[in-house]
């Protein structure tokens, strides 16, 4: 039995919350459910037990099947209390149990007498548990019940024989689709529950017929609909009809949005919210089809309830992304809400006001959001942070004022994300704004005095060491770095000798004070620190030696690092100690994606070489070792780039069968990587026949076809083509797989004399333009931009059309390119209306590019991208144009 429930003192709230069913085990409560088998049920004892059972369930406790057949039958016998509260448990318990197809014969024929029984209580749940247990065989048998059930007077059971449809309808769609006229008819029923699950049941039957689902809109939305919760499923109904067909409004669309229209002035706020929500929503909105809802919504601002104010600024939140100017009108309601007692709201109005406010409000807004701060959760607190760092970014005149706002809160309280945004924006307001160099330095210098977060420290002093000498006057920055030598633990000690090392390469004037301070750390108490300040006086020239040439000494402190950190880990860990130093030209200097063969499911063999080793050698270094043990390919040069594995066949088809593209300077070679997935045969002579009618500078140079393909045993096939010299080629192929088919005897697993001759048809493949690039990060893009020079600089704008978001358009020019997103700037902020990504990488003919793109929202959804490209020779920096101008 479970134990009373006792009061909780009011005044010790710091307690556990109490539970009823704390400590209970599954044994004992299995133990306690032989109850179910007394003579003289006590409905309310099994009640307790069934709820302790449905408990367990719920908390992830599983029962043996054993044990679960044993609670099952035990449970069926309830069926003969008239305890109406009992009979509800026991519908429960057996949903719960999910009993197996032999089981559920047991329970069948009380549920099928409590379906037609005259009270409807019974009626509803036994249709709700039958639907949930039942196969397709037993539900042909009561599907005249079930149609009779939907039309059913009295709202209870009908809503029930609706709910069990839009479940049926993922197992058995045949079937509910027969319903149609029964479901069509519940549409007009006066019960609010009966005519909102009969138009979503309606909805989901003709969900994959445009057209029907048009004619069902345009009929309700004359006015058929009383339910406020079928009212708000029709308003988006209605705005999924209209994205659908376009944005035109001069026809057809137009009575939709004349609709949604209308519910802006339905007596139910839940319509309203929907219909305002829905019009905010809608692709290419006009700010005078807008007005309407945004006046509704801010109506909702000053709503008694938090709820609908909560709703409206959030929806205001977004709108203000795109149509900032038609939020306008709402500022002074918002500024009130920034004192609201929900804090979310507060954040919401906040973080609006600064995407809409103008240059004079900014001071205002500051005053009020210094006093918000401390009363918000971290996490509140980083909205707050990113939405100024955009408005600076949108006023940089401002940037006093804002940079002494971030600079203030990065001294109070707070978790390390939290610390880290305001590092970060203060990181990207410096270096896009000039002006706020030395002003942002300075902060990030005295906040680093009392920063407790190892990482943010020497992050920071990272950024010192490559902004600090560029400032009018650097010194000014030494002593808060050398602070960090006596005062920090020995990363923050370490990272602090490599920033006055950096400062002494870069401003002569200092070197001589660089190389006392560097001297100093000889007595360090950790080896590190000890070895960089030997390592750095050596390098500069401050132990006596001779003095290596600058040049030299700022390649090796600024210089980028070309070398992914992940592919410089994994050589060191499989370096052997020998005679023979570690060869950093050795390690791969491309970033590989994981191949899609090693994304199958566990069990499928790796396909020859399509999954080659993931430790050394590399992955490149394999496939060119493989290739040049292939005579014919052995004059094509050196392999610039291989692909990932590409997938020219389906999963669990007859056979699999992806292809590698390895690229040279002058051919293409394609692996077709062959599996035969069928024990009974044998396949010879097979060979894959290449069209390339659609890449016409290609010609076809070599094919190298496999003799044989037994069973599960992977094979490969050769097609090398020729092409322009170090051109990006492209072109699309078509590949059909042909063979010989020998049946096999699988008893003795000997094959047929005979074979017959056949083809399968595989999928096209292209040679796209990042095929022609490689992924090569820099350490430090600044520096290497910088070092390129703009001699061979291009620069073009382009208008990307309409997208679904920001990112949507980075990742697609990332993915086009094919290069290496550097300084994590592949990730777009949530909420932001431009971005920078920088990229890197190597061109076909080993020459290295770099490339700034600039994106911004240029309109409701439309995209335009600034693309500035620097490399090593001119006609690559046109050809990376050419790719996103015909991309």
């Amino acid at each position: 039995m479970a134990q009373p429930l006792v009061k909780k003192d009011d005044d010790r709230d710091d307690e556990a919350e109490y539970s009823p069913f704390m400590g209970i085990e599954k044994g004992a409560v299995l133990q306690e459910a032989r109850v179910f088998n007394d003579p003289q049920l006590d409905a309310r004892r099994c009640s307790q037990v069934i709820t302790k059972l449905l408990y367990l369930l719920n908390q992830g406790e599983t029962f043996t099947k054993t044990e679960a057949t044993e609670v099952f039958f035990a449970v069926t016998k309830l069926f003969q209390s008239k305890d109406m509260g009992l009979r509800r448990m026991v519908y429960l318990m057996i949903k719960e149990i999910s009993p197996s197809a032999d089981e559920v014969i047991i329970v069948t024929s009380s549920l099928m007498k409590d379906m037609n029984s005259k009270i409807d209580m019974y009626r509803a749940n036994a249709i709700r548990v039958l639907c949930r247990i039942t196969d397709g065989t037993l539900l042909a048998q009561i599907e005249r019940y079930l149609k009779q059930a939907i039309v059913d007077k009295n709202p209870i059971v009908a809503s029930a024989a609706l709910v069990s449809g839009i479940h049926l309808l993922q197992t058995n769609p045949e079937i509910v689709k027969r319903w149609s006229n029964e479901v069509q008819e519940s549409v007009q029923s006066r019960a609010a529950f009966v005519q909102f699950h009969a138009l979503g049941l309606l909805h989901q039957i003709r969900q994959n017929d445009r057209l029907a689902v048009s004619k069902l809109v345009s009929s309700l939305t004359r006015g058929a609909v009383r339910s406020p919760l079928a009212q708000c499923l029709l308003i988006r109904y209605t705005s999924q009809v209209i994205c659908e067909s376009g944005n035109n409004t001069q026809s057809g669309d137009r009575p939709f949005y004349d609709f949604l229209e209308s519910c802006l002035r339905h007596k139910s706020e839940m319509v309203i919210f929907e219909a305002a929500r829905a019009i905010t929503e809608l692709n290419g909105v006009t700010s005078r089809e807008l007005n309407p809802a945004i006046t509704v919504l801010q109506l909702f601002l000053s709503s008694s309830k938090p709820v609908l104010r909560f709703a409206a600024v959030r929806t205001l939140n977004k709108v203000a992304m795109i149509h900032p100017t038609s939020v306008t009108n709402c500022n002074i309601d918002m500024e009130s809400l920034i004192s609201d007692q929900n804090r979310s709201i507060a954040t919401l109005a906040i973080t609006t006001l600064l995407k809409t406010g103008n240059e004079s409000s900014v001071d205002r807004l500051m005053k009020q959001i210094t006093n918000f701060m401390s009363d918000i959760a971290d996490e509140f607190k980083i909205v707050v942070v990113e939405a100024i760092r955009s408005l600076c970014q949108k006023f940089p005149l401002k940037y006093r004022s804002l940079m002494n706002f971030l600079s203030n809160i990065l001294r109070e309280e707070g978790g390390f994300e939290y610390k880290k945004a305001i590092v970060d924006s203060i990181v990207i307001l410096i270096r896009e704004i000039p002006d706020a160099k030395e002003t942002g330095l300075l902060h990030l210098c005295e906040f680093i005095e009392d920063c407790e977060f190892t990482y943010l420290s020497t992050q920071i002093l990272h950024f010192l060491g490559i902004e600090g000498p560029k400032t009018s006057d650097p010194s000014k920055y030494i002593r808060f770095i050398y602070n960090r030598v006596h005062l920090e633990n020995a990363t923050v000690r370490a990272g602090a000798v490599s920033t006055l090392a950096k400062f002494g390469a870069a401003v002569d004037e200092l070197k001589p004070r660089i190389f006392v301070l560097l001297r100093r750390c000889l007595f360090d108490s950790d080896d590190e620190v000890r070895d960089r300040a030997t390592l750095y006086l050596n390098t500069l020239g401050g132990d006596g030696s001779v003095v290596e040439t600058d040049k030299a000494v700022k390649d090796f402190l600024f210089g980028p690092f070309d070398i992914p950190l992940v592919n410089l880990e994994t050589g060191l860990k499989n370096y052997e100690p020998s005679e023979e130093a570690f060869d950093i030209d050795s390690v791969p200097k491309e970033v590989k994606s994981q191949p899609l063969a090693e994304k199958k499911a566990s069990g499928k063999k790796p396909t020859g070489l399509g999954a080659p080793p993931s430790g050394p050698p590399s992955t490149a270094d394999a496939y060119q070792r493989a290739l040049s043990s292939i005579p014919e390919f052995a004059n094509f040069g050196n392999l610039f780039k291989s692909s990932a594995p590409v997938e020219l066949t389906e999963a669990e088809t007859e056979y699999a069968v992806n292809v590698v593209k390895h690229i040279f300077d002058r051919h293409v070679v394609f692996q077709y990587n062959c599996t035969n997935t069928i024990p009974e045969q044998l396949l010879e002579h097979v060979i894959v026949i290449v069209d390339n009618s659609e890449a016409d500078e290609f010609s076809e140079a070599f094919s190298k076809p496999l003799k044989s393909l037994p069973y599960d045993s992977p094979g490969q096939i050769f097609v090398a083509f020729e092409k322009p010299e170090g051109v990006p080629t492209l072109g699309k192929f078509s590949n059909v797989l042909k063979f010989i088919v020998r049946e096999v005897d699988p008893t003795t697993g000997e094959a047929e004399d005979d074979g017959v001759e056949d083809e399968y048809q595989l999928e096209d493949l292209e040679i796209v333009s990042a095929d022609y690039t490689l992924k090569v990060g820099v350490s430090n893009f600044r520096n290497a931009w910088e070092s390129m020079g703009p001699d061979f600089e291009r620069v073009d704008e382009y208008g990307l059309g309409p997208r679904e978001s920001l990112a949507e358009a980075v990742n697609t020019v990332i993915n086009l390119l094919g290069l290496q997103p550097c300084e994590g700037t592949e990730v777009v902020p949530p909420n932001s209306r431009s971005h920078t990504c920088l990229l890197s990488g190597v061109f076909i003919g080993n020459i290295k590019v770099l490339v700034r793109l600039s994106f911004g929202l240029d309109g409701p959804k439309d995209v335009a991208m600034k693309l500035t490209v620097r490399s090593e020779d001119e006609t690559v920096s046109d050809a990376i144009h050419e790719i996103v101008a015909s991309g």
